[in-house]
């Protein structure tokens, strides 16, 4: 009856019309998330278009909402900053804290001054869901709190030629796959006696009471095994085309770079938007800020990359209580063909992951954070779990725990099922997701407003004699983020910022940085003076000198892929 009154909340809750502002005391479905992106685009179709990316390996359409005052300029002639989630198919928060960035842009635009300025200055692309088939999946199909991660590629995991034919089920029809524990009086675990939803480990001489058999589900291949071939795996977060490794080295990589249809897409998306400077791609879980190299052998970035992640990342841990700002190879493990490394040295930008909960957070015992503690290898609970069911049974009611009940298995005999939820683990309580969503899209707005600021500023027309004109031009970059990062300067990956001088009646004789403005010391170009190649630094400045011969009209042009254009017309007299 519990699981029935459940099953009918959540369909009244759907049946409802999505109405602008969005709510975020619940989860969106995959295909309500979708509803939900239609619905801002026709609240604010004056600041939005809504484009299909691409399309999943079973069909599903993968959604990109784009963020654009049109007013202030063309897409391509602002920074972009590009926010994606749910690239793992359990990972639904992730697409929570999308949506709700572009329902907070929008639904302040024009009343908060600090929103109006970031999205009159930027563009934003944000996909909140990359791996639709896993979400869809995840909703509407029986899973633990962290299946069905995987994109929609069969595997054959067990090498016996079938794939994906011996999954987890949920044998028992409660709507969650969680565990399976036999009687065993050799086992290495017993009941709690302080509760006896837990199991401890027996101490030598003891008897045994259980043995742990892992999910639930059953050997449908026959082959005595139980569970060794579920959906994939080809891991979304694995298969970008950027120091891409086979499986023997990266678990998930799939047979070749971008074989997820979806994944490819994107990358495709991404590239036909050169102006992308900024990125984020949100996870979870563990409450983390990562930026890269995802792997040692890359070396370390530039140091001024790494001031612009330092500042950034140092003023995010402010801003969501909790998180670190990490490195990712260093502070957690290495990854090949990781999405990151893909847009930070393919796409030419600053990139960040973030991944959302922190499941110490609940807690039952005074505090705001429980300590963690290891689960020991025979899987006996600890006191953080201990803690966990406290926080179910007192603040959620007991909604995320299964109690244990017993089940005639047909390989197994009388076993007892029961344990965490899907919807438990791994995802905050809906109670908890809004602080959860408002925080990290805040990351997302502080750090777009550090996105290039570029102002030019003439601030030198003088005559020298005859025809020849000195003019000095200033660029100034009142953001924490360069127009050009580092690691594309060294990487090569593409032509750095230009600042040109044309005149129809006036030639640049020479031109070069201004070093010194007070000793007119200029550090001179030899070849097409006319054309200075820069990078713009954040919070910082650059100065040229030009010599003109000529008179009337200059045009003064500063042009970058990823700072957009800004033009003066000087004259010369």
């Amino acid at each position: 009856m519990t699981i029935a009154v459940a099953a009918l909340a959540v369909t009244l809750l759907q049946a409802q019309e999505i109405k602008v502002p969005l709510r975020f005391d619940y989860y969106y479905s995959c295909e309500k998330m979708a509803e939900a992106m239609k619905a801002l685009n026709r609240a604010y179709p004056e600041l939005t278009t809504l484009d299909e990316v691409g399309r999943s390996e079973e069909g599903r359409i993968i959604w990109a909402l784009t963020i654009n005052n049109k007013k202030t300029g063309e897409p391509l002639s602002k920074p972009g900053v590009y926010v994606d989630g749910n690239i793992h198919g359990n990972e639904i928060q992730a697409g929570e804290v999308c949506l709700y960035l572009a329902n907070r842009l929008l639904t302040n635009y024009g009343k908060i001054p600090e929103i109006t300025e970031v999205v009159d200055r930027n563009i934003f692309y944000i996909i909140p869901v990359v791996n639709v088939d896993g979400r869809a999946h995840f909703f509407d199909d029986p899973n633990t709190p962290s299946t069905n991660r995987t994109i929609r590629i069969p595997v054959d995991d067990d090498r016996d030629g079938l794939l994906d034919e011996d999954g987890p089920e949920d044998i028992d029809g409660d709507g969650s796959i969680t565990n399976m524990r036999i009687r065993d009086t050799l086992g290495r675990l017993r009941s709690d006696p302080a509760d006896p939803r837990l199991m401890i480990s027996v101490k030598p001489g003891e008897k045994g009471e259980w043995t742990r058999l892992g999910q639930e589900g059953i050997d449908n291949d026959g082959d005595g095994q139980v569970n060794e071939d579920a959906e994939g795996y080809v891991d979304g977060n694995r298969n970008w085309g950027f120091n891409w490794q086979p499986p023997y080295v990266q678990r998930g990589a799939g047979n070749y770079p971008f074989e997820g249809t979806g994944i490819k897409a994107i990358a495709g998306w991404m590239l036909a938007r050169p102006n992308i400077i900024l990125v984020f791609a949100f996870h979870n879980n563990g409450g983390m800020y990562l930026r890269g190299p995802s792997f040692k052998a890359a070396g370390e970035l530039p140091q001024g990359d790494i001031a612009v992640y330092d500042y950034i990342g140092k003023n995010m841990e402010k801003i969501v209580p909790g998180y670190q700002y990490l490195i990712t190879w260093k502070d957690l493990y290495s990854t090949y063909g990781d999405f990151t490394d893909f847009t930070n040295n393919l796409v030419g930008s600053y990139s960040l992951v973030g991944e959302l909960y922190q499941p110490e957070t609940e807690t039952y015992d005074g505090t705001l954070k429980r300590k963690e503690e290891e689960r020991s290898q025979s899987g006996a609970a600890s006191e953080g779990e201990r803690q966990r069911l406290l926080f179910d049974d007192n603040v959620n009611q007991g909604e995320l725990f299964k109690e244990w009940k017993a089940f005639r298995h047909p390989l197994y005999g009388d076993v007892e099922i029961g344990g965490w939820t899907k919807m438990s683990s791994r995802l905050p309580h809906p109670f908890m997701l809004q602080d959860l969503v408002h925080r990290n899209a805040s990351s997302v707005i502080f750090a777009a407003r550090q996105t290039p600021k570029i102002k030019m500023d003439v601030f030198e027309v003088k005559k020298l004699g005859g025809d020849l004109w000195s003019v000095r031009v200033r660029l100034v970059n009142g953001g924490a983020i360069p127009s050009v990062t580092y690691e594309t300067i060294q990487n090569k990956l593409y032509p750095i910022d230009k600042l040109s001088v044309a005149g129809r009646n006036a030639k640049v004789v020479s031109g070069g940085v201004l070093t010194d403005a007070w000793m007119n010391m200029v550090s001179y170009k030899e070849f097409r003076p006319e054309v200075q190649m820069c990078q713009v630094p954040g919070f910082g400045k650059v100065e040229y000198q030009f010599l003109v011969s000529g008179k009337g009209d200059i045009e003064i042009k500063y042009e970058s892929r990823k700072a957009g254009t800004i033009s003066k017309t000087v004259a010369l007299k």
